[in-house]
């Protein structure tokens, strides 16, 4: 999908260097900030990190589950 972005002219100059720094394309280095943003506020990018996030919630859960919990009587016999 296309969408067009609109940068200053200094902002776009200092992303064209940096693009020859790396020797990126813009779009590169548009896919690497977007992906970035998305990782900071926890959205998976792909399927992959999808699964990775999943897997884990369901992992924290099974571990709650799996704790059997201390009753306090006992603690007061001790």
């Amino acid at each position: 999908m296309r969408k067009l972005i609109a940068f200053d002219d200094d902002t776009f100059d200092k992303l064209k260097q940096l693009g020859r720094d790396r020797m990126a394309t813009i779009q590169e280095l548009a896919d690497e900030a977007f992906a970035d943003v998305l990782k900071k506020h926890g959205i998976p990018i792909d399927l992959k990190d999808a699964l990775r996030k999943s897997a884990r919630l369901s992992g924290a859960k099974t571990e709650k589950v799996a704790q059997p919990k201390k009753s306090k009587a006992r603690k007061a016999t001790s």
